[in-house]
């Protein structure tokens, strides 16, 4: 499960700016953000039981990340969806032909939520394969701020809805200049506030359960020590082609941080 903020070509200063929480359970093997020795042009962190990201970004401005659609029902023999970030990191395709190919094999895969991007071309798209039984639509993503949890993009979940504001705020505090990444945390990935009960929504696990997964972030002492937020993401992909990667990563029940910084490569 995850929970991410962006702007999207709609600021003086970013191309991108993108802020994404993980929640997992703890004892899931999981290595944090880092450049991969195998494929070196990615940085992600990675799923050490599958060997996919739930997010990730290139050296040539290639990014995806993925959150899980919330259902009680999974395929036993489902692919793991990190595979389908990690793919579109691999290849070449755009943003829109990549995601019209999932499309047509999107059934082999549980609930997700789907967003990629190459910022060298200035194009994202989105692409769910909930609800079920539906037509798969791609959808190439206009310039603007969005928000994205475990239902559909810019869902009326409370969080959701919270975050997205919180981000508008934020962009007209500090009008035409950078946003500094610590409100980015402070304002929005940090918050624990869950919602009221009666703005929950229904995914078939239950108020109690839905109650403890409200908050943008999800305390690691929701069952029992075991889930939680695992890791908070800030990316800015600044006009100029620079990049900022920061991660908070939980290892040992400490929170440690891990900062990169590259410019993206033009051809």
């Amino acid at each position: 499960m995850c929970v991410a903020f962006w702007i999207w070509d709609d600021h003086p200063v970013y191309s991108l700016l993108l802020a994404l929480n993980r929640d997992e359970y703890l004892s899931r093997p999981t290595e944090s953000v880092h450049w991969w020795q195998d494929l070196g042009k990615i940085l992600a962190g990675r799923d050490g039981k599958e060997g996919g990201t739930w997010m990730g970004i290139t050296r040539n401005g290639r990014l995806a990340f993925i959150t899980n659609f919330r259902e009680p029902e999974t395929l036993d023999q489902a692919i793991s969806r990190g595979e389908l970030t990690t793919r579109f990191l691999k290849g070449s395709q755009s943003p829109i032909e990549y995601l019209e190919e999932v499309a047509s094999e999107a059934d082999k895969y549980n609930g997700f939520n789907l967003v990629v991007a190459d910022l060298s071309s200035r194009k994202m798209g989105y692409l769910s394969n909930r609800p079920k039984n539906a037509d798969i639509l791609v959808r190439e993503l206009a310039p603007g701020i969005y928000g994205l949890s475990n239902a559909l993009l810019d869902s009326m979940w409370p969080k959701v809805q919270f975050g997205k504001g919180a981000l508008q705020r934020l962009t007209s505090k500090f009008l035409d200049g950078e946003i500094p990444e610590r409100c980015l945390l402070e304002d929005i990935l940090k918050d624990n506030t869950r919602a009221s009960y009666e703005l929950l929504p229904d995914t078939g696990y239950g108020l109690d359960w839905e109650h403890k997964l409200s908050s943008i972030c999800v305390d690691c002492d929701t069952v029992k020590g075991q889930y939680g937020t695992r890791s908070m993401n800030v990316i800015a992909v600044r006009k100029n082609g620079q990049v900022s990667f920061f991660e908070s990563f939980i290892e040992d029940g400490v929170w440690k941080d891990h900062r990169f910084e590259f410019e993206i490569e033009t051809c």
